[in-house]
């Protein structure tokens, strides 16, 4: 026999409204295959399932520096056309403050995340998780800030350090070669094993790159350069003249001024030297100061 407490009232409990939310995933050359986009966007759907958030729009920056909010389209989009402007939604969920972006300036990271607040809505890292009763997030999340431009600035001077010694060795640390150079691959041996074209890296690790002549109209340009100058004693506005008037095209393909001229003139590579450092920039700082550069003989 039933009894009287045991007779429900036939009414289903009502579902719990899901909370929206938009997603926010970055991912720069530097950072290991764990942070990629697509494994992000897996760990922040998983968390959102687990938490009923419904993601209305997903926001990616494929191969995008952290350091600030410049040069990355989908964050700028997220704020401009989303964040500052709808009100359909409450959350913004970053897998992690790295994520969110390594910024340099930890009141800058915090501004952005301060400006979502103002406007409704909540950034929520699902690493951490919302804890809104936790009297200690707030630190946590700093202190996360605090790791993730300290990683950016102790990944940089690991790169500064790889570079100069490569160049100490006599090798090419990166960038294009100067007009009249081309880059040759070496294998592990130091042996050669084809000219680099244009826009084209090494694919292994432990090879190594260096500068040989091009057998072009290119080096046959530098040549008369140094010749007129050197032997001849014409000013590097005379020289420009005289390639002009003789059709001989720059490397971009324009005409010669005094000022290119004497850039290749002053350029220690065409005689061997491997020059890098020359000038020294903070991490995504908008002026280089003169720094001691690090020179060795390729030759």
């Amino acid at each position: 026999m039933t009894q009287w407490w045991e007779i429900g009232t036939g009414d289903a409990p009502a579902a719990v409204p899901k909370v929206r939310a938009v997603a926010y995933y970055r991912h720069s050359a530097q950072d290991r295959q764990e942070n990629s986009i697509p494994i992000q966007a897996e760990r922040v759907r998983k968390w959102a399932d687990e938490n009923r958030v419904e993601i209305i729009h997903e926001f990616a920056d494929a191969g995008k520096s952290g350091l600030n909010a410049e040069g990355r389209p989908a964050f700028t989009e997220m704020m401009d056309q989303w964040v500052r402007t709808r009100n359909d939604f409450q959350y913004v969920l970053c897998l992690d403050v790295s994520r969110w972006g390594r910024f340099q300036d930890l009141d800058l990271s915090a501004r952005y995340s301060s400006e979502c607040r103002e406007h409704g809505k909540q950034v929520i890292y699902t690493t951490i998780g919302k804890r809104d009763d936790d009297r200690f997030t707030p630190v946590v999340v700093q202190l996360e800030r605090f790791r993730a431009a300290e990683y950016s600035r102790e990944l940089s001077d690991k790169v500064w350090r790889g570079c100069k010694k490569i160049s100490e060795l006599g090798y090419s640390a990166g960038g294009s070669p100067p007009f009249g150079l081309r880059r040759m691959l070496l294998d592990e041996k130091r042996e050669p094993v084809g000219v680099l074209e244009p826009g084209k890296r090494k694919a292994i690790q432990n090879q190594r790159v260096t500068l040989i002549v091009d057998d072009g109209l290119a080096a046959k340009t530098i040549r008369r350069i140094f010749h007129e100058f050197v032997e001849l004693g014409h000013s590097e506005y005379l020289i420009a003249e005289r390639l002009n008037a003789d059709r001989i095209r720059a490397a971009r393909g324009g005409c010669w001024t005094g000022q290119m001229v004497l850039l290749r003139l002053k350029n220690e590579k065409y005689v061997g030297t491997m020059v890098y450092n020359r000038h020294t920039r903070s991490t995504r700082s908008r002026s280089s100061t003169p720094a001691t550069g690090t020179k060795s003989s390729s030759r």
